[in-house]
């Protein structure tokens, strides 16, 4: 299956540089290129890209209202947020805006490409180093009011309880199988149950959601 890519970056290097690079990959296919946040939000519109590459400083409209426009009107295209900035507010910032992957342009290049990857297939992905700050922030901070309530947290069984806190440690269907001694079927079926229950499109999305809901999950 080809992956359709928006590249949105104001700086035409960058742009052309991946360009090249996913050339040598038959399974990522460039579709447009932006150089603005309202450039790439008519572009997602218009082609209905897998994924969208989004870097959050750009004139005009930035790459976090860009993302909640297009995340806003769209259920199928992925942002993967792809900067030279990992600071803790841009970081959440973008993914409570609705991308489903955060890296740095210092990361390898088989890396980035395997992160649209990542996103295209549904998943979500944080850059290392980010993920465990993320959510240690998250721990600290006191618990928020409640922004949203698709369904009362109490919902949530003690199971899925058990399985959004390794959702939160960054653990895959298969590690949670394993930690919790249920087959890898029975722990995608939690997962899925979870984002039906907190309204969430992945696993970021997933603890983000029930963060700002006021659920805290166990320190790490």
């Amino acid at each position: 299956m080809t992956i359709s890519v928006v590249l949105a970056d104001d700086q035409p290097l960058v742009r052309s540089g991946l360009r090249v690079i996913m050339a040598d990959h038959p399974d990522l296919d460039v579709v447009a290129e932006a150089a603005t946040g309202a450039e790439a939000v008519r572009l997602a519109r218009e082609l209905s890209p897998d994924v969208v590459v989004m870097d959050i400083r750009m004139p005009g409209m930035d790459g976090i209202e860009a993302t909640r426009l297009i995340t806003a009107a769209s259920s199928t295209t992925r942002i993967l947020v792809l900067t030279t900035f990992d600071e803790d507010d841009h970081v959440y910032g973008a993914l409570r805006a609705g991308a489903s992957g955060f890296v740095v342009k210092d990361m390898a290049v088989d890396d980035i490409l395997a992160a649209i990857r990542i996103v295209a297939a549904g998943d979500a992905l944080i850059a290392p180093g980010v993920t465990r700050r993320l959510i240690a922030e998250f721990l600290r901070a006191p618990a928020p009011t409640p922004q949203r309530s698709p369904q009362p947290i109490e919902d949530i069984t003690q199971r899925e309880q058990e399985v959004l806190t390794l959702v939160a440690r960054g653990r895959s269907n298969t590690e949670i199988a394993a930690e919790l001694f249920i087959s890898v079927a029975t722990a995608k079926s939690h997962v899925a149950r979870l984002y039906t229950k907190l309204g969430a499109r992945d696993r970021v999305q997933l603890v983000i959601t029930a963060y700002e809901m006021g659920h805290r999950t166990p320190p790490l």
